[in-house]
């Protein structure tokens, strides 16, 4: 059976950034913004302390907010574009491998 990914740990950084954590070892920083679009991410968007308040779901392995705001962790493993963008004119999320 095929094991899917999740994340394992989100530390909110500067601006919109987060430190993500996988189940598979690795380590990256991913800007979020580009996800936080729409009424559900709009407190997350707009205040600092909002969106710090994120936590890892142990279920769904994803970072999700009290509001129940979340996004996909397959999109944010793979580096995939937000859900709301038309691939043929957005840039995919920005990600920095960490060692």
């Amino acid at each position: 059976m095929r094991q899917f990914v999740r994340i394992l740990a989100a530390t909110p950084l500067a601006g919109h950034w987060a430190r993500i954590e996988f189940t598979d070892g690795s380590q990256r920083d991913i800007d979020l913004a580009p996800f936080l679009r729409g009424p559900v991410f709009s407190p997350i968007r707009e205040n600092a302390t909002t969106f710090a308040a994120m936590r890892v779901d142990a279920e769904s392995g994803t970072i999700v907010w009290p509001n129940g705001a979340d996004i996909d962790p397959d999109v944010l493993y793979h580096g995939l574009a937000p859900a709301w963008a038309d691939e043929s004119n957005s840039p995919d999320a920005v990600t920095r491998p960490r060692a």
